[in-house]
């Protein structure tokens, strides 16, 4: 019965809801026009006694307590019946004297806490006289979200609308005797039944549709790590991967609750990606490179804390662009496209042809009813989400690799903050190559599938009679040396840029956190980026070794800041094994020279039995693909 502490709820009859047509939701309060307001209490507890010992005459003609000084010494009990109507007077003349601006912040708390006592009275007097009500409202009370703790923006606006509407029907239908007001615990049970419908509406509309097995859920544990293996749950989840990874990443940060995404049409739309990402049976390209991708994605906006950076939109975008930037993938490569003249390449005029393709494809699948992820976006979110969705995926396209690192090294050195679309395309274009930054085993496995999808593309090409395309031809690669121009080439600035990007906004960002406290930042020398190369990472230190309240999602209870990248040792060390197998190679090749024999001899990964891989003399001195992602 004590759930209600600390709210203050008002009704207001029908013929008022013109004049009550602006109260918003707003300050803890729950309201719809002309019919119920429910306000959160902020002020103290503490009840406000009372030294009166007899019941005290009311007058409203002479508003005797209205003209008295605000001293509640002399108002009645709170459990008097003359409370309620001693309380209304004198919030009456409250009102008119904060018009006047002739009242105390004393005299208003202390009759604040009166009528807030009152109310509080009125509530445990009518709700004590029935003993089966009072279990029933116990019952209801001890679910999962405790009423006095709900947030206004818990609860959704199509709960808010359906609570108000209920009740003022009951208004305008019951016919009640003479001026009889409404009971507080018809409010309540309201009130509980719209936070119980919520509820039941969030876990209808997601854990209850998707079942994770067991097993792989154990699996999902490590999602949050740059070490996670999507091998192994695809393994685990029957060659599901992209499903259960899409579908944790898009609980982990709330978006199926709060764009209210319908449980079986998420199952649909992400079975449908894996449907495209398997049409071609790429060994590359397929489903668990997009599972691999959103994760590590995934990963640089939680570890960097870019997340807090961005807005519920632009992280749905993200994840979303992240899950279908290869879908329908061909296998082969823009160029290939481009040189044999398919559909796709007339139809997007030989510009970023496959990724114009996935973007035109997933929107496609997305507009069909029993997919459409999308459906309850407002017109200005779709609007934002589809923009950038578009902006990052066309990203991809390692065409405009140089360009965009170049843009961005300009961006850093320049004052101005950087746009939001090109920060998270260039997370998701790091991402997409990143797989030489990941632990050996999952970068050498990623790396025989690569190559395996080119050898593919290599065998068409010669049944065209075509040139082979870069890495393409199955009878001579020099694997150990492509993958160190890949990584000094490629990927190692890619992640640099990245990473001084990473460091740039969110020290902005903390800059801005902390721009409301006494001390300017530029007067406060306490905190400061250092940069760490020996251990990847970047520390925001506090002189004082404690953390400002003002940055609590930044800041540590150390006061240090962690800034992880784990991508960089990886970098290093698969650099150097690639190095050591190079050297290995050349000197298999030597012997043989020596001997008398081919130079076009086998690559250590064959000697492995990983991969069939031969290598040549004539493309020694042109180690880097053109397009070492696949496109």
């Amino acid at each position: 019965m004590d759930k209600l502490k600390g709210y203050i709820i008002l009704a207001n009859p029908p013929d008022r809801a013109k004049d009550d047509s602006t109260v918003g939701s707003k300050n803890g309060q729950l309201s719809r026009a002309g019919s119920l307001t429910v306000l959160r209490r902020t002020s103290s507890k503490t009840k406000v006694g009372s030294t009166s010992s007899s019941r005290t005459s009311i007058s409203t003609e002479n508003d005797s307590y209205a003209s008295v000084d605000l001293g509640v010494d002399k108002l009645p009990p709170t459990d008097t019946p003359d409370a309620s109507h001693v309380c209304s007077i004198r919030l009456r003349n409250l009102i008119r004297r904060l018009q006047k601006e002739d009242i105390s912040k004393e005299d208003l708390q202390r009759n604040l806490e009166y009528a807030a006592s009152v109310l509080e009275t009125v509530y445990i007097d009518e709700t004590s006289t029935n003993k089966d009500r009072n279990e029933t409202q116990k019952r209801l009370c001890d679910e999962d979200d405790e009423l006095s703790e709900v947030e206004p923006d818990a609860v959704p606006s199509e709960v808010r609308d359906w609570l108000a509407l209920t009740f003022t029907r009951s208004m305008s239908n019951i016919k009640r005797r003479g001026e009889e007001k409404p009971k507080f615990k018809s409010v309540a049970h309201a009130i509980r039944a719209g936070i119980m419908v919520d509820r039941i509406y969030r876990r209808l509309s997601s854990s209850t549709g998707l079942h994770v097995p067991p097993h792989v859920l154990l699996l999902l544990k490590h999602l949050d790590e740059w070490g996670f293996d999507v091998f192994a749950v695809n393994d685990a989840a029957d060659n599901h991967s992209l499903k259960f990874v899409g579908y944790e990443l898009l609980q982990k940060y709330d978006i199926i609750a709060k764009y209210k995404i319908n449980s079986t049409v998420l199952d649909t739309f992400l079975l449908n990606l894996e449907i495209g990402y398997s049409k071609y049976k790429n060994p590359y390209h397929n489903l668990l490179h997009g599972a691999d991708v959103a994760q590590s994605v995934h990963v640089i906006l939680n570890q960097s804390k870019l997340v807090h950076w961005l807005t519920d939109i632009e992280i749905f975008a993200t994840i979303i662009a992240a899950l279908i930037h290869d879908y329908e993938h061909t296998g082969t490569t823009n160029n290939f496209h481009i040189m044999t003249g398919s559909e796709v390449a007339l139809l997007y005029n030989d510009r970023a042809v496959l990724e114009n393709y996935h973007i035109s494809a997933s929107f496609r699948m997305m507009k069909n009813d029993d997919s459409n992820i999308l459906s309850n976006l407002s017109r200005e979110e779709f609007k934002e989400f589809r923009n950038l969705v578009i902006d990052m995926v066309l990203a991809t396209d390692m065409s405009f690799h140089f360009q965009q690192i170049k843009n961005l090294k300009g961006l850093l050195s320049m004052p101005e903050s950087i746009d939001k679309a090109k920060a998270l395309s260039m997370v998701l274009h790091c991402a997409d190559i990143g797989h030489p930054a990941k632990e050996w085993n999952l970068h050498y496995k990623w790396t025989n599938q690569l190559l395996e999808e080119f050898f593919r593309q290599g065998d068409r090409e010669k049944e065209l009679g075509l040139p082979f395309s870069p890495l393409c031809d199955r009878s001579g690669v020099l694997v150990a040396e492509s993958q160190i121009g890949f990584i000094d080439f490629i990927v190692d600035p890619s992640f640099q840029v990245m990473s001084d990007m990473l460091e740039k906004i969110v020290s902005n960002l903390l800059k801005e956190q902390r721009s409301g406290s006494a001390t300017s930042i530029n007067e406060d020398p306490a905190y400061d980026v250092k940069k760490d190369k020996s251990t990847s990472t970047t520390s925001l230190h506090s002189s004082s070794g404690s953390s400002r309240s003002s940055t609590p999602k930044l800041l540590g209870s150390d006061g240090k800041f962690e800034f992880l990248k784990p991508w960089l040792d990886h970098l290093v060390k698969n650099k150097q094994i690639w190095k050591e197998r190079a050297a290995k190679d050349a000197e298999e090749r030597k012997k043989k020279e020596a001997k008398g024999e081919n130079t076009n001899n086998n690559n250590s990964d064959t000697s492995s039995k990983t991969s069939d891989v031969k290598t040549n003399d004539s493309q020694a001195n042109s180690p880097i693909p053109l397009n070492p992602s696949g496109k």
